[in-house]
């Protein structure tokens, strides 16, 4: 399945260390493509680990994870405003 992950980490005290290993762990199953934004094909069992990995870390009182899944990529469309990137040539 393709999907396409963002993220906002609330800049507190414990915020940095919550931004770091949220990006780390998405860098490992996707591909980076804008500050807080990833997107890359996945299994089923690999998305599951995913959102585990990083329920260790998102604070349901403070920060925000979005996760869109679609069966495949072909079904989104890209389109850019401002400097395009070739890191998200994943979308057509």
């Amino acid at each position: 399945m393709y999907v396409v992950l963002m993220y906002d980490i609330m800049m507190d005290k414990d915020g940095a260390k919550v931004q770091r290993n949220t990006f780390k762990i998405c860098k490992r199953y996707l591909t980076h493509i804008q500050k807080s934004v990833f997107e890359g094909n996945l299994t089923e069992l690999n998305l599951m680990k995913l959102k585990k990995e990083l329920g260790q870390y998102i604070r349901d009182h403070k920060d925000s994870l979005v996760i869109f899944e679609s069966r495949d990529e072909k079904w989104l469309t890209k389109e850019f405003l401002g400097l395009k990137d070739d890191k998200t040539s994943n979308f057509f």
